[in-house]
C-alpha cells in the first residue's frame, strides 16, 4: 500500500496510507485534509482537488485524460505536473509518493 505524503497549503505534511484502487482525493476527503474541496465528488468536473505530482512518481499513475487537460488549464496554480487527484488512483506499490496540495477554496 503506497503511503502518500500530502504537501499542504499551510506548509505541513500528512502522510496517509491510500489503499490500491483508490483515489487520493476520496482518502484525502476521508482524512478532512484542507485544500482539497472535491465539489463534484470525484466525477473529473470542478478541479478543487487540484495537486501537483512530483515527475518521479507521475508514471505510477495513468495519463491524464483530455478533460482532465482542459480542467487544470482554467485552474489557478497550473503547472506542467498539475493532476486531478480524485484521477489519481493508487497504484499497488509499497512506494512513497509525494503530493502537493493547492488551496482549492
Amino acid at each position: 500500500m503506497p503511503l502518500v505524503a500530502y504537501h499542504l497549503p499551510d506548509g505541513t505534511v500528512r502522510e496517509i496510507e491510500v489503499p490500491p484502487g483508490q483515489s487520493l482525493m476520496a482518502v484525502s476527503t476521508q482524512h478532512n485534509l484542507p485544500g482539497i474541496v472535491a465539489e463534484c465528488g470525484g466525477n473529473c468536473s470542478c478541479a478543487t482537488c487540484h495537486v501537483s505530482v512530483d515527475p518521479e512518481y507521475a508514471a505510477l499513475f495513468s495519463e491524464p485524460s483530455d478533460e482532465e487537460r482542459e480542467l487544470i488549464e482554467f485552474s489557478d496554480d497550473a503547472c506542467a505536473t498539475s493532476r486531478l487527484s480524485c484521477q489519481l488512483i493508487a497504484p499497488d506499490t509499497d512506494q512513497r509518493i509525494e503530493v502537493r496540495v493547492f488551496d482549492s477554496r
